[in-house]
């Protein structure tokens, strides 16, 4: 490859490492008063990256590399950025900068109408960022559906038209299983309520947690933030975030394990790919597979908790789970009722969570629904889905971060991995027929090599489904998924489903 083209890689790389790094900051260490500076200095930063991407010098040196002999890595790399780059091309310099601007702004006001339950605090900056995003959807360019352009960012090759049937006959088998599930549980008191989990402890178990995980702490970090995510610049700086409750432990403990299942994803890039557009996940939905796979499937088993259990109640909370069995506790990590939160909801539920959020991202994109009808959108699909309305909209409409980061269109990339995980995991029990073993001995790593060797070092070399049909025999679908819940949940409660 052309000496010039793989350092414009490289830089552009680095670059992203950068704006990663420096958002992770304001998310955990920035001073209140920093807030806008931290916007202009991202401004800055992703209006380089901009330039650098679509300099001219590099489409022609695109351009040239396609038509010379490469590798097949090589290849993929040049594929791949030329696909980044022939969508940022259509975006003026001025939108770039605006966006990172109107993102940074919108964190600060979403943190501030949480702070007063009062979606109105809120609304002029998502008015900005939604303003913004439809011009970029629209410079990108599209067949009438913004959301497909937008879409692209974050699930490549997918769309609406594919998306929308997948995520509605979901949500249509999942409505009626929930019913079932909650009619047959009578209603028992929460095993964590009136309890303390003191906030060390917690934080001890999360590091013992990702220590059997195999994330490795002296190429990552665990930090506190409102909402658990994963950021960093580089495989060997990958930063997770946990959010600690003393009054929910388990909110701690299976934000890590999602977290974690990110990180040992950005951690497992082949060396070689490293600072090359490479060292990415093909698609943000094969990237979620990962954690919904370690924080649900494994994380809420029982052989995991056979192995767990006793040291989380005998080494870290001998008092709060005094006389707590280890039935007692698999029954309240694998309860099904309807919530009001995502990231707290069981993982029967959860889609319709999704369904919700995308249904509402479609009407905003569309022109559908004005902004100021969004809270009481939201409260109706909550009470049709789910049966339960939000309170007041810190609960609601502003629960989660995504929205103040701009992320229209990320969403639906929590149910596709919900669904690539499952068949993952088929998967790997099929190649490690010990595989309960292992969790019931704490042996963590045998999956998580699995994982690295079919799915983690490749990075980008494939489209996200192509690399699940490699693994798997099959692409999307969700019959591995709705297979996994009958099975678990309908042992649990004793119905068919």
């Amino acid at each position: 490859m052309d000496t010039w083209l793989l350092s414009r890689m490289q830089e552009l790389k680095d670059l992203q490492g950068l704006i990663g790094l420096a958002t992770w900051d304001q998310e955990t260490y920035l001073p209140a008063r920093a807030a806008p500076a931290r916007a202009h200095q991202l401004a800055t930063l992703q209006g380089i990256h901009h330039e650098r991407l679509v300099d001219p010098r590099l489409g022609d040196a695109l351009a040239q590399a396609g038509a010379a002999g490469l590798s097949d890595d090589e290849r993929a790399m040049v594929a791949t950025l030329q696909r980044e780059r022939e969508r940022e091309v259509r975006v003026p310099a001025a939108l770039v900068k605006a966006l990172a601007e109107a993102q940074s702004h919108a964190l600060h006001a979403w943190r501030e109408a949480r702070k007063e339950r009062r979606f109105a605090r809120f609304q002029p900056a998502l008015q900005r960022l939604l303003t913004l995003r439809r011009e970029q959807a629209d410079a990108y360019g599209h067949d009438g559906e913004r959301y497909d352009a937008l879409l692209e960012g974050y699930e490549p090759g997918m769309r609406v038209s594919r998306l929308t049937p997948v995520l509605t006959a979901l949500r249509e088998a999942l409505i009626p299983m929930v019913g079932r599930l909650t009619a047959s549980a009578p209603e028992a008191p929460d095993l964590f309520d009136g309890r303390r989990y003191d906030k060390d402890a917690q934080w001890r178990f999360t590091l013992r947690l990702l220590e059997d995980l195999g994330f490795d702490l002296e190429a990552g970090r665990q930090d506190l933030s409102i909402h658990p995510f994963t950021g960093g610049t580089h495989p060997l700086d990958v930063r997770l975030t946990t959010h600690v409750d003393e009054s929910q432990p388990l909110s701690a403990l299976f934000s890590t394990i999602h977290e974690a299942g990110h990180g040992l994803y950005e951690q497992g890039f082949a060396p070689e790919l490293h600072r090359t557009p490479l060292a990415a996940a093909p698609s943000m939905g094969l990237h979620e597979s990962q954690s919904r796979l370690w924080e649900n499937i494994i994380g809420r088993s029982r052989p995991f908790w056979e192995h767990y259990f006793p040291l989380l109640r005998d080494d870290y909370f001998p008092q709060a789970l005094a006389g707590v069995s280890l039935e007692g506790f698999l029954a309240a990590v694998n309860r099904v009722r309807p919530s009001l939160i995502r990231i707290e909801s069981d993982e029967v539920t959860y889609n319709l969570h999704i369904a919700v959020r995308y249904e509402l991202e479609l009407l905003l994109l569309r022109d559908a629904l004005p902004l100021e009808d969004l809270p009481a959108a939201w409260n109706e699909r909550m009470a049709r889905y789910l049966g339960v309305t939000p309170p007041d909209d810190a609960r609601g409409v502003l629960q989660d971060i995504h929205w103040a980061w701009g992320e229209l269109g990320y969403f639906p990339t929590y149910s596709l991995g919900n669904l690539y995980s499952a068949s993952l995991h088929r998967a790997a029990a099929r190649d490690l027929p010990d595989l309960e073993g292992h969790l019931r001995r704490g042996e963590l790593r045998p999956l998580r090599d699995w994982l690295r060797a079919h799915v983690h070092q490749h990075g980008f070399r494939l489209p996200a489904e192509e690399r699940v049909r490699r693994v798997t025999g099959q692409g999307l679908t969700d019959t591995d998924f709705l297979s996994y819940l009958r099975g678990k949940y309908g042992a649990l409660h004793g119905v068919a489903l």
